[in-house]
């Protein structure tokens, strides 16, 4: 059958029910076919339904010729709301001004500042603290339907960093009335350089018996470093069903141990399809 003897509209409705690399390759076919390929109304099938509403959360605006370069252009991360999001294909990342850090508003414990390799204007470092607690939300209707997220705090450590990797911390995703549960150490017991007598906390013995305790019956979490030179560690996972505007809850706490810690940056929270990949193990 010759396919350039099919209506304009007939062929298109086909493309638009394939997928966008389909019609990328169908459209070296000939060049009449090329004209449907990348018409408005095939591509227009590819964007998420709710894609004009991204637009108009753009932090910039973006300019595009045809519905097929706008496809391209949202595969990429894009900031929104202001720049306290990023979106790119349905990931999102929320800025550290997003999520309900305890005390972060007070400038003896946490302290907010730019971050040259950060995608935000600004991130916060950790000073001191005992009471780590870091929470994110976000809702299920903004992110794609039928899929797996893992969702990573997204952190730094600086040079003299203390405290971070002597108890585990307390990561959960919850979405509806599913919830998960993990311990994650956020630095590797091996990397610490700090000799313990630079913390100060109320009994020196009893921690080190707990951290070790807790290495030999939970299963450590490694974090990964990512091609931007951040670190992330993951919270968890949830499946987005779709359908529904259900709240997402994320959090990490380390809040058992009366020790103290610093030199933790924290850029934010990342939720992604599952099968993506942008990090090495550590």
């Amino acid at each position: 059958m010759n396919l350039d003897l099919l209506p304009d509209d007939c062929f298109a409705h086909i493309l638009s029910l394939t997928s966008p690399i389909d019609a990328c390759r169908i459209s070296l076919v000939s060049s009449s076919i090329r004209i449907s390929a990348n018409s408005d109304n095939v591509w227009e099938k590819f964007l998420p339904p709710d894609y004009q509403q991204i637009l108009t959360r753009l932090r910039h605006p973006l300019i595009f010729s045809s519905k097929k370069h706008l496809f391209f252009r949202l595969c990429n991360p894009h900031l929104i709301d202001g720049g306290l999001k990023t979106t790119g294909k349905k990931q999102y990342m929320l800025s550290a001004r997003e999520l309900n850090i305890a005390w972060a508003d007070n400038p003896l414990f946490w302290s907010w500042k730019p971050f040259p390799t950060s995608r935000f204007v600004e991130a916060v470092e950790l000073r001191t603290i005992w009471w780590l607690e870091i929470q994110g939300k976000i809702n299920s209707g903004m992110l794609s339907p039928k899929t797996t997220y893992e969702c990573y705090v997204i952190v730094k450590f600086v040079d003299r960093a203390y405290g971070l990797d002597f108890l585990p911390s307390k990561v959960t995703v919850e979405i509806g009335n599913v919830k998960s549960e993990g311990n994650v150490y956020l630095r590797q017991y091996e990397s610490k350089k700090q000799c313990l007598e630079t913390l100060w906390y109320s009994n020196r013995m009893e921690l080190v018996l707990r951290s070790m305790a807790f290495r030999g019956i939970m299963e450590e979490r490694v974090a990964c470093k990512r091609e931007d030179r951040w670190i992330e560690i993951e919270l968890g996972s949830f499946y987005n069903n779709g359908g529904d505007n259900l709240e997402v809850k994320m959090s990490l706490k380390e809040v058992t141990g009366t020790h103290l810690k610093g030199g933790l940056v924290v850029e934010g929270i990342e939720l992604r399809p599952k099968q993506q990949t942008t990090a090495n193990h550590m």
